[in-house]
């Protein structure tokens, strides 16, 4: 049979667009349409702009710790708009380069909602018409999920409406405990918004390892964020101007703004999946193979709408993988294992390989290799900020399973570590390496006493 293309992808967010690009570079005919701006949740609606926002609140700690180092601040005022309106004018530079980058590698970009007919059709909404595609790869991420059972629900905001707000609100409470939640209440206390998270378990990030996590309880304590952890929303009232939050704990906490950051979920709902017979899991994230694939045999799909890793740099690689497999005769298999991850919270934290529980988990007999310090920096400036840094390494084969650490920097530190760890690196010759001083850093190299005692379940259940 005779197609339009020989791709369509629906979806124009970082995967999609990175799979697309390769395969037309790779000589074949490819169409892609989204129905908002190109560049999906990571340019436009996340990691970006939220990063702009970290950096943003970061000042107010800069400036705090400035004393002690001669620096005389003096008088120092925010302007929410300012970051905004500059936070958008770089979205829309990044939006124009993606579209740029698409039309330079001969992709046919279509601003409409894509809608599947069936096993090879497509119809585009804002144009009213259908186009035919060999193959179909479905790319169209996520969105935030919101508690619609709690009465009133809809007064709160998420991630998305976040980075539009009109004005800064003097208060906030964020419903949540991972990466969004934690990271979203770092940035409004940096920016002097008195702030309460909210999260339904014991410990925030709750898949990291307990350390991790016990440490940046303590943290965001120091920050002045108040944690009322074991409890949820059980309503949201709007009384004077104010939201009013009522609590299963029986508290009630009274904020300008209130925030959903409780997790996100495929976007899926609307996508025309059934009528082309792609199978959905209990969330709708779409069922794919190590392949990509469907249970539709031309139909395929990565990223976020899979809810496999809900990474960016997983989407790329997926769509790389996808690519090269469909359209370069370079079959590729995405390898999972050792994906690295930061949260940008205050103080950042960057994990690789297995937790301590996971290692124990799965049958290793581990050494933990612990190290709990004042950075450099802080000793001079009376910042009570602490880093831990922490090895799990395997005692019969000396192998490093995993490296967690939060703390000036550690994003940057290990994505570097994730490359050794990954191609299974001994803790000896970590030991080998000499270390560079002075640097936070060099505490990695030179951990040398393990600790035999396991603290899971002594801290957190």
């Amino acid at each position: 049979m005779s197609y339009d293309y020989d791709l369509f992808t629906i979806g124009a967010g970082s995967g999609g667009v990175r799979a697309s690009r390769l395969a037309s570079q790779y000589g074949a005919k490819v169409g892609i349409a989204e129905e908002s701006r190109v560049g999906g949740t990571c340019v436009i609606r996340g990691c970006v702009p939220k990063k702009f926002f970290v950096y943003a609140s970061e000042f107010s700690h800069a400036f705090e710790d400035s004393g002690p180092y001669g620096w005389s601040v003096g008088d120092v005022s925010f302007d929410w708009k300012t970051l905004v309106e500059n936070k958008d004018k770089n979205i829309d530079r990044l939006n124009g380069i993606y579209i740029t980058n698409l039309e330079k590698a001969g992709v046919e970009l279509f601003h409409s909602r894509a809608i599947l007919k069936d096993q090879h059709t497509v119809h585009l909404v804002g144009e009213g018409r259908d186009v035919t595609a060999e193959k179909i790869l479905i790319s169209a991420g996520g969105t935030p999920w919101t508690d619609e059972s709690i009465e009133g629900h809809e007064l709160g905001i998420t991630s998305n409406e976040a980075f539009h707000l009109e004005e800064l609100p003097g208060s906030i409470v964020v419903a949540g405990g991972g990466y969004i939640a934690v990271e979203f209440a770092c940035i409004f206390a940096g920016l002097g918004v008195d702030t309460t998270l909210v999260y339904r378990g014991p410990t925030l990030l709750k898949n990291f390892d307990h350390d991790i996590s016990e440490q940046l309880h303590k943290e965001l304590e120091h920050k002045g964020i108040k944690l009322e952890l074991s409890t949820i929303f059980t309503k949201i009232e709007k009384v004077d101007g104010k939201k009013h939050v009522s609590l299963t704990n029986g508290n009630k906490l009274v904020a300008d703004q209130v925030m959903w950051a409780v997790g996100r979920r495929p976007k899926t709902v609307g996508l025309g999946l059934e009528k082309a017979g792609v199978a959905t899991g209990h969330n709708g994230a779409i069922i794919t193979d190590d392949h990509h694939k469907t249970s539709v045999e031309n139909i395929y799909a990565i990223g976020d709408v899979t809810d496999r890793v809900n990474l960016t740099p997983v989407a790329i690689r997926e769509g790389i993988a996808f690519a090269e497999s469909h359209f370069n005769a370079k079959p590729t298999v995405m390898d999972y294992d050792f994906i690295p991850k930061a949260v940008f919270s205050q103080p950042p934290i960057g994990t690789v390989g297995m937790t301590e529980r996971e290692a124990r988990d799965a049958g290793h007999n581990v050494h933990i290799y612990r190290s709990d310090f004042m950075p450099m920096k802080n000793s001079l400036s009376g910042n009570p900020e602490r880093m831990l840094m922490k090895l799990v390494v395997d005692k019969a084969t000396d192998t490093v399973l995993g490296c967690h650490i939060i703390g000036f920097e550690s994003p940057e530190m290990i994505q570097c570590l994730a490359i050794a760890i990954k191609h299974g690196v001994k803790k000896a010759e970590f030991d080998a390496t000499c270390a560079l001083h002075p640097s936070a850093a060099e505490e990695i190299v030179t951990l040398k006493v393990p600790s035999n005692e396991s603290m899971v379940g002594k801290k957190h259940d």
